[in-house]
């Protein structure tokens, strides 16, 4: 299902929540690069990004080495990640919360117009999806480097996809109808 990003809550705004389990692998690489991306846009005083695991395993805890090692092998800084546990204040501030996989979206409620996964914006994911199912990110921590190099990839793609799609929802009205506030 392709991504459309809502409207703001707040004109000329934007907040993306990253989500996976615990927060140490796929979603704080998900917040990395797309604050990366954000700022390389020229959007960063507009768009904040952060990132939670719907688990309390890891709170305070900074993210995997194998994670903080495949970014910074890429050119990215993760030395600023602390992992925080997902609540539902989150499905208020956020304009757009994207899960890593299916259980991490159902843990958010399922799908709604402010909740989708961060594949769906990735545009090999139609490719990647097999008999009718999402196309996820999927958990890396129990395997090798390999996974932390292929999840980097698709969180790549998938970020640079909510990039190109942030100046036109930016531009957009926000919940309340007002326009551009920037």
């Amino acid at each position: 299902m392709p991504l459309t990003l809502p409207p703001p809550r707040r004109p000329g705004r934007y907040r993306i929540g990253m989500v996976c389990l615990g927060n140490i692998c796929r979603s704080p690489v998900a917040d990395v690069v797309l604050t990366a991306l954000v700022a390389d846009a020229g959007l960063a005083e507009r768009v904040e990004v952060a990132s939670c695991g719907t688990g309390p395993w890891h709170v305070g805890e900074p993210m995997d080495p194998r994670s903080a090692a495949t970014l910074a092998a890429a050119g990215y800084d993760p030395s600023r990640h602390v992992a925080q546990q997902y609540d539902a204040d989150w499905s208020e501030r956020y304009d757009l919360l994207l899960a890593m996989d299916a259980q991490n979206l159902a843990d958010l409620g399922g799908r709604g117009p402010r909740v989708a996964l961060l594949r769906d914006a990735d545009p090999v994911a139609a490719v990647a999806a097999v008999g009718g199912r999402d196309p996820e990110v999927p958990d890396p921590y129990y395997g090798g480097p390999t996974g932390f190099e292929e999840v980097l990839a698709m969180v790549e793609r998938s970020c640079a996809a909510v990039v190109d799609l942030l100046p036109g929802v930016l531009a957009a009205p926000g919940v309340d109808g007002s326009g551009d506030a920037s």
